[in-house]
């Protein structure tokens, strides 16, 4: 039956169900999945052909089953999954998770793999008491990190060493760790210091509103802060209190007005030598930094271009090129008359936060200022010239060279050097050398360590400023005085709430008028949920990272394409945001990289042998919605990689690619299967669909109902039902959409909710309602009931409980299926112009109502609940405890906010001109 034939049919047109199927759901029936996957070892290069300068090792110790630790080595290293098996060990992966997710290691081709299967079956994801942890460690380490990548996502560099330990260890890695040293199973060997210990000291929570209470109290006029005993505003003072306001409060009366007398005065402070000439670096990029946080333009604040002077002054050679000096310039790659490392620090910061690219050249100077032990001096040396690096120095460079990517050895030696100097109270000396503890320096390191993984060590940080508050609310510059000063009581402020300028962003929101909707968009029967402020939550620069993707949890800068694309479906379907879903539109077609440098690319496996049919089905059909080329997206045919993943039989072990003719690969779910074939059909490869379709017609039970699971484990799921009952309407398939629906149906409980695996799940809710929609003359009255019951679990921020029961608070996951699910709109016919929108260069603002998001790491990236785990290998959808096995979940990314702030040249002058009570 032909698409109008079925419209007619059903008046209702037909609406849409969201991702996949439930992570909590595939835990709970994945014991009946039996199959797992077993990699056989290659031929091992010997220990000895690896050194520091090439190749990798990794060790496992075999101690918990009365062995010993075993060696291998790859002298040309991809991923830590493959320096496993090069190296000379199997492994096995669980029928949950895939061989992504290890769950036994042998050593050789004859050895046997720990934990047998008398002790641990290896269907389920084992529990943390009991599994392989993953350890790290670089060239110059001693110490091992808790890996917070997958095996099959870490990328060894040469001279890197990793460990596999069998026992047990928390969601942070900071218990289990290895009984060995980095130099003990290295080819060489070596020596190795003590471990730093850890800080005792405890915890506490800096007083925010307090602290910018008294500096608002420091301002003249409402707008500027003034030196004591002067006349002319402190610029600098300025901007950083606008910093701190921002963090504290979210934009109000207050930040507007500093941000406005700055606005006024940018000539004079960021063009001191007239306004057609070269910029203060550091002033310009402060300012630009300001008008990115208040959702200002930086290409046009105060009647200036700050981040196109930027990049047009940046110097091209030092003094000692020959070619004559450059005002301004110590080396190549300087921008010009930033004079220290915070200036260059801030300038590259800037641009990254504006989209703009910096000049290679800046990012590499940066980098070449880092010191022999890891730490980062204050002043752009030359070459060659005595370098001696500070902790607040360290920790701005670090996460600047963080944010802008391809400078990992850098951060990780820089990442040590603050471990090293981080006294056992938690805080850092004020200077190098320096018996005192300073607040600026402990204020950096803390945001750099809370980045870096470091919670533990960043939470003490913040506990020793909490005691350091001034009764008044302000922050001195060293331990043990008293009265406050601005500069480190600003810094105090966003290291305290935990954020920086890298995320830092309150704006009020500007009220947009909803378009008209366009034919294609049908509105379901019955009051439902407020689906503007449900984008506005789903749209929040708490929630979606710079504008373009989600992260995979609290804490890491590791996306979540599935749940983004989910999200951006939801926007499809309201049509109530265009410019945001273009904006993540094109970061996922233009390849655009998370914080871990993925793309898109990388969670659907194109190209590669792990290639998830339910990912690219998924990419392919948002590209299709939105009108982009599926045969031209993110630089791939993603539908004639569909076509190669359809699977012409069952696969046998070791390799559990294809659970059956006309599956997937890697396509673990009924989720997975309906969405691939929408968008084989949707692109018009009717033939190509045919075995995916009757596999898919087979799974279903004769109550009408789908499992949720591939291979099937007999349960009956309203998500997957739903689903799939829309991916068969778009194939003509009515007798068993008309099952399916009849038996949705039946599963409807008394408040118009619906089962799921969360407990009344707003998920199954909103799946149900897409796919009931699919003939809504039929089924109008359980369409409205169950609407209203989304209505009753949206909360004020906008955002969705997971379910009825439990705990309560908005779920982005649960969310990002109720926005989109209440539209009643199909996958299948899901449709958003984009045009009339344009590239987004900047992070866009909260829609919120009248209450302004303020960007804070820690926003739930969903913790259970909805679909969006939607394939196998290489799909990032579900959540666990135990990433560092060889799957990233969200439990484990402990990265939180990235980048800090500024003002460090002034640290050792403002230190001794504490009398001034400007901190100038």
């Amino acid at each position: 039956m032909r698409t109008a034939e079925r419209r007619e049919r059903r008046p209702g047109g037909r609406p849409a169900p969201w991702t996949a199927a439930t992570t909590a759901l595939l835990v709970l029936v994945a014991a009946c999945v039996t199959f797992l996957t077993v990699t056989s070892p290659a031929a091992a290069d010997p220990v000895g052909t690896c050194t520091a300068t090439k190749g990798a090792v990794v060790a496992v110790d075999f101690g918990p089953f009365g062995g010993t630790v075993e060696r291998g080595c790859d002298t040309t290293p991809t991923t830590g999954y493959d320096l496993l098996h090069e190296g000379g060990f199997t492994t096995e992966g669980t029928g949950h998770d895939g061989p992504a997710f290890i769950c036994r290691i042998g050593y050789g081709a004859s050895g046997t793999p720990y934990p047998t299967p008398d002790r641990e079956d290896c269907v389920l994801t084992p529990p943390a008491t009991a599994y392989w942890s993953y350890w790290v460690a670089g060239p110059e380490d001693d110490t091992w990190f808790y890996s917070q990548y997958g095996a099959m996502d870490r990328k060894p560099a040469d001279g890197d060493v990793d460990a596999w330990v069998f026992g047990g260890t928390d969601i942070g890695g900071t218990t289990g760790r290895p009984t060995f040293t980095p130099d003990d199973v290295r080819p060489d060997g070596g020596s190795t210091p003590d471990p730093d210990p850890t800080p005792t000291g405890a915890p506490g929570d800096i007083d925010a509103p307090g602290a910018a209470a008294w500096l608002k109290g420091r301002l003249t006029d409402g707008e500027r802060i003034v030196d004591e005993g002067a006349e002319g505003p402190n610029h600098f003072l300025t901007v950083q209190t606008a910093y701190a306001l921002a963090a504290a409060e979210g934009s109000g009366a207050t930040l507007r007005k500093v941000t406005d007398f700055l606005a006024r005065t940018a000539t004079p402070h960021a063009y001191p030598a007239g306004a057609d000439q070269a910029p203060d670096a550091t002033a310009a990029a402060r300012l630009a930094l300001l008008a990115t946080v208040t959702g200002r333009d930086p290409g046009d604040f105060g009647g200036h271009d700050l981040t196109g002077d930027l990049l047009r002054h940046v110097c091209p050679a030092g003094p000692d090129s020959g070619d004559g000096p450059t005002p301004g310039c110590t080396a190549r790659g300087d921008f010009r008359d930033a004079g220290y490392t915070e200036g260059q620090a801030l300038a590259v910061l800037a641009l990254l936060r504006a989209g703009q690219t910096p000049p290679a050249s800046t990012v590499d100077r940066l980098a070449r200022l880092q010191c022999r032990d890891g730490g980062v001096t204050s002043i752009l040396i030359r070459p060659g010239e005595n370098c001696d690096g500070d902790a607040g120095t360290t920790g701005l460079v670090a996460l600047v060279l963080r944010k802008a990517g391809g400078h990992t050895a850098e951060v990780a030696k820089a990442r040590r050097y603050l471990t090293k100097n981080q006294r056992l109270d938690g805080a850092f000396p004020a200077y190098t050398g320096s018996p005192t503890a300073g607040v600026i320096t402990t204020a950096y390191a803390a945001q750099a360590l809370r980045a870096l993984g470091e919670t533990r060590r960043a939470d003490a940080a913040v506990g020793w400023l909490s005691r350091e508050q001034t009764d008044a609310g302000g922050f001195a510059f060293e331990e043990g005085v008293t009265d406050p000063v601005v500069y480190p009581t600003t810094l105090a402020v966003l290291a305290g709430i935990g954020t920086s300028l890298a995320d830092l962003t309150a704006k009020a929101p500007e009220p947009t008028e909803p378009p008209t909707p366009t034919p294609s968009t049908t509105a379901s029967p019955g009051e439902g949920p407020d689906l503007a402020k449900g984008v506005a939550y789903l749209t929040g620069p708490a929630r979606l990272k710079q504008g373009q993707y989600y992260t995979a949890g609290p804490g890491t800068s590791r996306a979540d394409f599935g749940l983004t694309i989910d999200g951006a479906y939801a926007l499809a379907a309201t049509g109530l945001d265009n410019a945001t879903l273009r904006g993540i539109v094109d970061f996922l077609d233009q390849e655009g990289t998370d914080g871990e440098d993925r793309t898109v690319n990388d969670w659907t496996g194109i190209g590669t042998r792990y290639a998830a049919g339910g990912s690219l089905g998924k990419t392919a059909l948002l590209a299709e919605a939105v009108g982009r080329d599926p045969r031209d997206f993110a630089g791939h045919d993603l539908i004639a990689a569909l076509e190669k993943a359809v699977c012409a039989g069952a696969s046998t072990a070791p390799d559990r690619s294809c659970a059956a003719k006309g599956a997937y690969t890697y396509a673990p779910s009924v989720f997975s299967q309906s969405l691939a074939v929408i968008a084989q059909l949707r692109a018009g490869e009717e033939d190509a669909a045919q075995e995916p379709i009757a596999y898919l017609k087979s799974l279903q039970h004769d109550n009408g109902a789908w499992p949720s699971l591939i291979p099937p484990t007999g349960d009956f799921d309203v998500d997957s039902t739903a689903m799939a009952a829309m991916a068969l309407d778009l194939a003509g398939e009515d007798a068993a959409v008309d099952e399916a629906l009849s038996w949705i149906a039946t599963r409807q409980l008394a408040d118009g909710g619906f089962p799921g695996a969360a407990g009344n799940s707003v998920n199954s809710a909103a799946l149900a309602v897409q796919g009931l929609s699919l003939d809504t003359a039929t089924y109008r009255d359980e369409i409205a009931d169950a609407r209203r019951f989304l209505a009753a679990q949206q909360n004020g921020d906008g955002g969705f409980n997971v379910a009825k029961e439990g705990q309560r608070g908005s779920d982005l996951r649960a969310s990002t299926q109720a926005v989109g699910g209440s539209t009643g709109i199909s996958f299948a016919d899901l449709e958003r112009s984009l045009d009339g929108t344009s590239p987004q260069p900047t992070p866009r603002p909260s829609d919120s109502g009248g209450t302004p998001d303020i960007v804070t790491p820690g926003d739930s990236g969903g913790s259970g609940g909805a679909g969006g785990s939607d394939g196998g290998l290489g799909a990032d959808g579900g959540s666990g405890a135990l990433a560092s096995t060889g799957v990233q979940v969200m439990a484990l990314a402990a990265i939180a906010a990235l980048m800090t702030l500024a003002g460090w040249r002034v640290v050792v002058v403002t230190r001794r001109r504490a009398g001034t009570g400007s901190g100038r």
